[in-house]
């Protein structure tokens, strides 16, 4: 069995941005606006009178305080609240296609590698722009790229998931080079006008390279191991579909968005998180408290984040142990622990220990330990 490391990470980030104080102002109009259209069906308790959102509730509840979106205007528009993109000819590159392209690139540079060096791409993603063909095989056509792709979807743990798969096939033998990439829009699947969620989202994508550890540059990462998990939920669900259209059902129905049972899913994922990196790093022989210098975890909400490094760690975590992007990225679903990857990882010698994992719809649960080398 080879060896595989990962070489090279990329990330791209799209030149919008929206403050928490921007997306409230748009946020509380529509709400203004609403609650004036019902207010006699409010009057006569047939409609809900809806809330407004603030700062303080947004950054108190997740810890973001910004998002980086591909289309800004829409979004902050009171009257449409969702990005406003405009159709591609079939002969154009896909928007999805795009964003990963240019990370994809960023990676190989990183990584030292060129699109000949590379046998397979994965496109993992909490949604794609289209059920076929592949976006994996469009990313790959547009770089270059020979041997083959495919997508998958594990939602916010897709990242994760799709590195075991990329491991899988350099250890077998199937491929030299993977290139793995996590073109994410959830601007474009999330509930812009619902308070408890209307600030959770923002758009990247990230890629990383992941070769057999012999032909990976100095300071790659070791895949020490992988571990998934899964356990069938509701609490975070999103019924949008090709099925719709035969169920004549409503394409603008509140459940064809991102939709959580945000509770019940901190009660829940955050011991089943920490016992799955314990059991993890148990197998592996490794500490959670001595022995991991870093945790990359999923960027979703900045309580669970910090629940789940204290139980590893039984004590409160250090900013550089359990480093935090999501209050200038926003929960970027499968992306979020590869930006924390990506961002903070160069301070760590050879001989250093982290740990990559994210967790989400499903329940999904993906852990990889590294080691750099």
């Amino acid at each position: 069995m080879k060896r595989v490391a990962i070489s090279g990470s990329g990330l791209f980030v799209p030149e919008a941005r929206i403050s928490n104080q921007e997306l409230v102002a748009a946020f509380n109009q529509y709400v203004a606006q609403e609650n004036q259209r019902n207010a006699a069906a409010i009057a006569a308790g047939t409609a809900e009178l809806l809330s407004e959102s603030s700062v303080e509730f947004i950054e108190k509840a997740s810890g973001i305080k910004n998002r980086h979106v591909l289309e800004k205007t829409g979004i902050l528009d009171p009257q449409r609240l969702r990005p406003r993109f405009m159709p591609r000819a079939n002969d154009a590159i896909s928007l999805m296609a795009e964003i990963a392209v240019a990370a994809a690139r960023a990676a190989l540079a990183d990584a030292g590698k060129t699109p000949a060096d590379i046998d397979a791409v994965i496109c993992a993603a909490s949604n794609m722009q289209r059920a076929y063909p592949a976006m994996a095989i469009e990313i790959q056509h547009a770089l270059g790229i020979g041997g083959y792709g495919f997508d998958m979807n594990v939602a916010c743990s897709s990242a994760t998931f799709g590195i075991e798969q990329a491991a899988n096939a350099i250890r077998s033998g199937s491929a030299r080079a993977v290139l793995l990439v996590n073109p994410e829009i959830t601007s474009a699947h999330h509930c812009w006008h619902d308070r408890d969620c209307h600030f959770i989202f923002g758009d990247i994508c990230t890629a990383v390279i992941l070769e057999r550890a012999e032909t990976a540059r100095a300071g790659s990462w070791e895949v020490l191991g992988t571990k998934l998990a899964t356990q069938f939920s509701n609490n975070i669900r999103n019924n949008a579909g090709f099925i719709n259209r035969c169920e004549d059902s409503d394409p603008q129905a509140r459940d064809k968005l991102f939709m959580q049972e945000g509770r019940k899913v901190f009660k829940e994922v955050c011991p089943m998180a920490a016992a799955h990196i314990a059991s993890h790093l148990e197998s592996l022989e490794i500490a959670p408290a001595g022995g991991v210098r870093r945790y990359w975890l999923h960027q979703a909400n900045l309580s669970m984040n910090q629940l789940i490094a204290r139980k590893l760690l039984d004590r409160d975590p250090l900013p550089e142990e359990a480093p935090i992007i999501l209050d200038e990225y926003a929960n970027t679903a499968s992306a979020g622990s590869i930006i924390a990857f990506h961002q903070h990882r160069a301070d760590l010698a050879a001989g250093d220990v982290g740990v990559i994992c994210s967790f989400g719809a499903g329940y999904s649960i993906g852990s990889v330990v590294l080691q750099r080398i």
